[in-house]
């Protein structure tokens, strides 16, 4: 164990907010001191000084090749899993607010801008790895300045708790701080760079290695290393494989990729994008990391694309589960040189297998958001006109299941839909809108041990009422961009608890139709 004095460390490869519950765990965990935190966590205008003192395992570094040169000049680094770098501080004051890329192989990437810390265990006996990112330059760094800015730490810190409470595998953040310290962004990659203000996350994760860990080594030449990380990654995160089966590494690919397509299917069944799903933002534990350029998709797309730097929709939010594939297929190639002839043939046949499983999951989670229960041979296609459906009416995603989870079966029998459920009446002016709720309604009077309230609030539980939309994003920063955290504070609140309703969110409009502005919204890989 290490008293640590922030010299920190960052991958060689390519790498999100807890609420009071988790902060608790953190302050209350074996290996932290103590510290208080105020119950709302933001301190609008509160000036902050000083080190957090933190004693941190360092298991990582005492397993793993550490680099021979420390300091953060960008350089090819071979031989190692970490390298070692000291954050640069940011600008007094602060405030406390709270690999193969686009289908190509793009090189040593490796954290330009996070450094890690160490690991700490919780009250619960959970390991987290600690990250900072937006903490200053790396080996990594290339031409960047290792800076995050306020746009996209906002995004990332409400996002990552988000998806947690929706129930999604992700990373998480515990704090956000903001400096006056001027960084410069071209936004959309058009030559127009602003001055925007820095920002450095706290996050957190099980492991932040991901499928480009792997990668880069295989690429490289760096047998050894790759055999020495990925015994370490079965060992340390994927217990239930006995280190001395020779099939090891064939369970632990098979694991990787049944996970990768529930995790896929999870998304899906939010409509959430990603945005960036190359190998260097796929985790090995198959959890959300990363969030960039995401979003929620609102009217029904297949095609919804998050981010307008994706000009030709590879990463669009029907292609997701496509390009799991494409990244599994890459970490087979990664692989290879430690598998037998045989033990390769066993992992191909478990990539043929994807897709099935993915289908089975999200066949699994849309029949929940549907209220069924057990199983029907026309469960498939009632799913599948109904998403047909919302796609021609540009019907909201979120929101009609939503609304499917409150309307009665006799509402829907009469086509009495309130205007108050304003993502059902869109689907209503559908020419086969009645022929979907008679399929749907026999579908539901087949369940006869089933009770309307019994469907609804099974519904209710798996369908959220908020997500984190674009457009609430972008008002809460900016506000934030003027020291007003205000609404970074109630969509905390209010993401913490997505399927409930609440009186706040009501009023701040979070299930109401989108304004029009949302429209004209755009994000990029700019941060």
């Amino acid at each position: 164990m290490t008293n640590h004095g922030f010299t920190l460390f960052v991958f060689i490869s390519a790498v999100a907010s807890t609420t009071c519950r988790d902060e608790q765990d953190f302050c209350e965990s074996k290996v932290c001191n103590e510290r208080e935190f105020k119950q709302n966590h933001f301190y609008t205008n509160e000036k902050t000084y000083g080190e957090i003192p933190l004693t941190l395992s360092h298991r990582l570094l005492d397993a793993l090749p550490l680099d021979e040169l420390d300091g953060p000049v960008s350089r090819p680094v071979r031989g190692c899993v970490f390298s070692e770098s000291r954050p640069t501080p940011l600008k007094e004051p602060l405030t406390l607010a709270a690999a193969s890329q686009f289908g190509y192989w793009a090189g040593q990437l490796g954290d330009g801008r996070a450094h890690f810390l160490g690991e700490y265990t919780n009250r619960k006996g959970e390991r987290w790895e600690l990250q900072l990112k937006g903490s200053g330059k790396t080996p990594y760094s290339r031409s960047g300045d290792g800076r995050a800015v306020i746009r996209s730490s906002v995004r990332e810190f409400l996002c990552s708790e988000a998806m947690h409470f929706l129930g999604v595998p992700t990373s998480r953040a515990l704090s956000l701080v903001v400096s006056e310290e001027p960084v410069w962004r071209d936004l959309f990659y058009n030559g127009n760079v602003i001055k925007e203000r820095g920002a450095v996350v706290l996050r957190l994760a099980r492991s932040w290695f991901r499928i480009g860990s792997l990668e880069i080594l295989t690429r490289t030449g760096e047998l050894d290393v790759l055999r020495t990380l990925l015994d370490f990654i079965i060992e340390e995160y994927f217990k239930s494989i006995a280190m001395n089966d020779p099939d090891k590494y064939v369970v632990f690919f098979s694991r990787v990729v049944n996970e990768t397509a529930h995790l896929i299917a999870h998304w899906m069944s939010v409509g959430f994008a990603h945005g960036v799903c190359n190998t260097d933002n796929f985790s090995l534990l198959s959890i959300t990391i990363d969030y960039g350029p995401f979003g929620f998709m609102e009217s029904y797309d297949p095609n919804f694309v998050p981010n307008t730097s994706d000009d030709e929709g590879r990463y669009s939010i029907g292609a997701q589960a496509n390009v799991g594939l494409f990244n599994l297929q890459k970490l087979l190639e990664a692989l290879k040189p430690l598998l037998t002839s045989d033990q390769l043939s066993q992992c191909r046949q478990t990539l043929r297998e994807y897709s099935q499983t993915y289908q089975q999951r999200f066949h699994e989670l849309f029949k929940a958001k549907l209220g069924f229960l057990g199983n029907q041979e026309t469960d498939s296609y009632v799913i599948a006109f109904l998403l047909k459906l919302m796609e021609d009416t540009g019907a909201d995603f979120t929101m009609t299941f939503r609304q499917l989870s409150g309307v009665t079966m006799s509402q829907l029998q009469t086509g009495s839909i309130p205007p108050s459920m304003w993502a059902l009446s869109d689907l209503l002016s559908h020419e086969y809108f009645r022929d979907w709720v008679q399929l749907y309604l026999k579908r539901l009077s087949r369940m006869e041990s089933d009770s309307d309230a019994a469907r609804q609030h099974r519904m209710q539980g798996v369908n959220p009422r908020y997500v984190l939309r674009n457009w609430m994003a972008e008002s809460a920063i900016r506000k934030a961009e003027k020291n007003d955290f205000s609404e970074v504070a109630l969509l905390q609140k209010t993401l913490t608890e997505p399927f409930v309703e609440q009186e706040e969110a009501e009023r701040a409009g979070y299930s109401s139709k989108p304004p029009s502005w949302a429209q004209q919204l755009r994000v990029s890989c700019s941060s």
